[in-house]
C-alpha cells in the first residue's frame, strides 16, 4: 500500500509540476509530496477548531500553502497565499500549467474532473484558490 501511495505521489508530481493540485489526496500523501518535492516549504503545526488543514510556509515568508481536509483527511480545497513580489512568477506558472479561463481564472482538467483556480488580490498579498467544480 505504501508503494502504491509513493507511485501515486510521483505520478502526481510528474503531471502537476509546481501547481500543487493535490485535491483528493490523503493528508499523508500530501506530506510525502511536500517533503519530497517541495523541500523549500516547511510544515507548520496548526490547531483550529473550525477547519482541519495542513499548513506550509517557505523560509522567506513569501508563500503559505493551506490544504483543507475533510473529516476523512482528504484534501478538498487548496489556498496559496503569496506576497505580491512573486505575483508575476505565479501567474506565469498558472499560465503554463493550466487553461486560462479569464483574467484571474484557470481550469485544471484531470481524471475527467475540472478544478477551478482563481486569484484574489489583497493590498499586500494575493491568494490562489484551487477547488473542484461544483
Amino acid at each position: 500500500m505504501k508503494l502504491f501511495s509513493l507511485v501515486l505521489v510521483l505520478l502526481l508530481v510528474s503531471i502537476t509540476g509546481n501547481s500543487q493540485n493535490l485535491i483528493g489526496y490523503k493528508a499523508d500523501d500530501i506530506r510525502n509530496y511536500m517533503s519530497g518535492s517541495r523541500s523549500d516549504m516547511n510544515m507548520e503545526k496548526v490547531k483550529n477548531k473550525l477547519f482541519t488543514y495542513l499548513k506550509y510556509s517557505n523560509k522567506y515568508d513569501t508563500q503559505t500553502m493551506l490544504f483543507f481536509l475533510n473529516p476523512d483527511s482528504i484534501c478538498q480545497n487548496i489556498r496559496i497565499i503569496c506576497n505580491n513580489s512573486i505575483r508575476d512568477i505565479k501567474i506565469g506558472e498558472l499560465d503554463s500549467s493550466f487553461l486560462k479561463s479569464g483574467k484571474k481564472w484557470w481550469i485544471d482538467s484531470r481524471s475527467g474532473k475540472n478544478y477551478y483556480i482563481r486569484i484574489d488580490d489583497n493590498e499586500w498579498s494575493f491568494s490562489i484558490t484551487i477547488e473542484p467544480e461544483k
